[in-house]
């Protein structure tokens, strides 16, 4: 998915695109867009294509388009002080703007299958902190990356979270029940469903709203193993 939009020399250059073409809306979204750079969470040999409205995998790593960040950011519609759960988390590049979006008052969480991308989020986050001139201007909840499934994190997380981020298909109705009940009454998913990315708003303890967003393709969602749910091995924890 990915395309609509030119590619960009610089990330600076990308986001005047992505002004242009209607997937930024809000100056709050533009701003945490240009203060991360989207070209420091490729390895060296992909960065020629950063600026690309493109989606980019190389080995476990995938990092979605830069139309897609867009738009999820623009329909979670995160603020100040409010918990953020990102399934799927990869590189730890949406994670880190969505902490600008929150701030320090705020929680940020990304959960990911593979213990490879969470040392690599890990990483990224570290230079971020040293080096990123954004803190000077924004406050800021850094990411806490989990190791897990998504799909298997227990009743501790249920009534959670403000806002979810599911960046995997998933396109069975009962795997979105699932994760919704890791959101607060008024708290937002957006997901790729169908084909389609979609926003439930959970109205109350079983009343969900859906408002469609775009269209999309992506890989679907990888199913737990096993029907356990050992609260303890998901507490969230930095490596």
């Amino acid at each position: 998915m990915g395309g609509t939009v030119s590619t960009g020399r610089d990330n600076d250059e990308l986001i005047d695109n992505l002004v242009e073409g209607g997937y930024i809306k809000t100056l709050s979204v533009e701003k945490v867009h240009r203060a991360v750079d989207r070209a420091n969470y490729y390895l060296p040999d992909g960065k020629r294509h950063a600026y690309a409205d493109s989606a980019w995998k190389e080995g476990l790593l995938h990092i979605s388009a830069p139309c897609i960040y867009a738009e999820v950011l623009e329909g979670l519609q995160l603020g100040p002080g409010m918990s953020f759960l990102n399934i799927g988390s990869g590189t730890g590049y949406l994670n880190t703007m969505a902490g600008l979006l929150i701030g320090s008052s705020g929680s940020n969480h990304g959960v990911e299958l593979h213990e490879s991308n969470v040392k690599y989020a890990f990483e990224r986050l570290q230079e971020f902190l040293q080096n990123g001139l954004a803190l000077r201007y924004f406050d800021f909840a850094p990411p806490v990356f989990l190791v897990a499934n998504g799909l298997s994190l227990g009743t501790a997380f249920h009534h959670r979270y403000d806002r979810i981020y599911v960046g995997a298909a998933c396109d069975d109705i009962d795997h979105v029940k699932d994760v919704i009940k890791f959101l607060k009454i008024g708290g937002q998913l957006v997901v790729p469903h169908n084909d389609t990315l979609v926003r439930f708003v959970r109205m109350g303890q079983s009343e969900v709203s859906r408002t469609t967003l775009m269209q999309c393709s992506f890989a679907s969602l990888v199913l737990p193993v096993g029907d356990s749910h050992p609260e303890a091995a998901f507490a969230p924890r930095k490596l």
